[in-house]
């Protein structure tokens, strides 16, 4: 699937005022006022939590940015393929809601369906043939503060780490179903799902609730309406009790207490991607370029400025992911690029997951710079400089992590 041209043809119509879902006439209002617009929406039945975040924020499992906290790579060392769920990054736009999974209902809706609206509860959803799937969830700002910190280069936006990713072993029934036992015609589309989290507002503008449309082709493809992770039901910072899982794609597109979902026979758009999580700078169009797809990463399970024994034999650790397909290999330097080593992948190998790895390494005393570079099946290698934009999203380059030896 060609996410960027399906994006541009939408974009496209939507600014012929064929798509629904985002008034042009107000966007361009609003983004003058406030740098942002969308279509007001009624306000979420959810309760809200005491805080933005529910679980635990330990600092030595994150580092926090109000609404948002980031896993530190430390705490993902020797813990399994999967990340648990006690160490595994939140990303929000207002804060979690507190939902009664006995009543929480699904509203499938929109002019793609046969008939009108079908609800859909969770035990209803439960009794279709459920799917387990290891698949990563990525926020499209991961990696943000390389820009500025590697490359000198002024972004907005939260300024996430690498942290800002996981795999999960996550459960619930394929979209491709749910869709289908609603009615799902010919006729479809775009299909939208909004979030039960309180709406979002910014530069007082209410956007209304996080919602951002699938072509409808991946909403057939393979969607998860998700109740489990890591067989556990879904806890409340996760998206309980159902949220969207969307493999390769950015995290926007894996919608969190999922409430309503939209089938249309029209193109539809909302502030997700129009003013947000679209590329927007030098070298890309006035009204930004569209994008759906993540990109390419490595990281290595510690900490910046981490210290190791001189003349010590030590093992290194790390992660690589790729949207693309599986890694081919990881090379390894940890004279800051001088030299590249090939680091030995560990466990298993999975679509839309990522690869372990580990290399030795004895360290003279003084201080270095570590980095590692991937390479996928589709021969896609992290490039020395990623590429700029000025909300800071994708950054694919190579990380460089300086630590001590003494």
């Amino acid at each position: 699937m060609d996410e960027r041209a399906y994006d541009e043809r939408r974009f496209g119509q939507w600014l012929s005022g064929q798509a629904t879902g985002l008034d042009r006439r107000d966007l361009l209002k609003l983004a003058a006022a406030a740098g942002v617009a969308g279509a007001l929406l009624p306000a979420s039945p959810a309760t809200a939590a005491d805080g933005p975040i529910v679980k635990p924020l330990p600092p030595e499992l994150f580092r926090t940015f109000g609404t948002n906290a980031e896993t530190l790579w430390s705490a993902l060392k020797d813990v399994g393929y999967h990340v648990p769920i006690d160490r595994f990054f939140v990303r929000n736009h207002t804060s979690t809601p507190i939902i009664d999974a006995d009543a929480w209902r699904l509203t499938v809706f929109g002019a793609g369906l046969r008939g009108g609206p079908v609800e859909f509860s969770l035990r209803d959803l439960k009794r279709l043939p459920s799917v387990a799937r290891s698949v990563t969830i990525e926020c499209a700002g991961n990696g943000r503060s390389y820009f500025t910190t590697q490359q000198s280069q002024t972004v907005s936006g939260t300024a996430w780490g690498l942290g800002a990713v996981g795999v999960a072993r996550w459960r619930g029934v394929r979209l491709s179903t749910v869709l289908r036992r609603a009615g799902l015609t010919s006729r479809a589309v775009d299909v939208q799902a909004s979030g039960l989290d309180p709406n979002y507002v910014t530069g007082g503008v209410d956007l209304g609730p996080v919602r951002r449309p699938l072509p409808v082709r991946k909403a057939l493809d393979d969607v998860l309406l998700a109740y489990e992770m890591n067989g556990s039901p879904l806890p409340a910072d996760h998206g309980h009790p159902v949220r969207l899982v969307v493999p390769s794609w950015i995290g926007i597109s894996s919608i969190k207490w999922v409430g309503r979902i939209e089938v249309s026979d029209a193109p539809l758009f909302s502030p997700w991607n129009t003013q947000f999580y679209r590329f927007f700078g030098p070298g890309f169009p006035a009204d930004g370029q569209p994008f759906d797809r993540q990109s390419i990463k490595s990281a290595f399970e510690l900490d910046p400025g981490a210290t190791f024994p001189a003349g010590r034999l030590t093992w290194l650790t790390g992660r690589s992911w790729s949207a693309a397909g599986r890694i081919r290999h990881v090379e390894v330097s940890t004279d800051g690029g001088t030299h590249w080593r090939r680091a030995r992948p560990t466990g298993p190998s999975i679509d839309n997951a990522w690869q372990r790895w580990e290399i030795d390494w004895r360290p003279a005393a003084g201080d270095h710079v570590l980095l590692a570079r991937a390479t996928d099946v589709r021969g896609n290698t992290q490039p020395d400089v990623a590429r700029f934009n000025t909300l800071g999203y994708l950054f694919d380059a190579v990380v460089k992590v300086p630590v001590t030896a003494a």
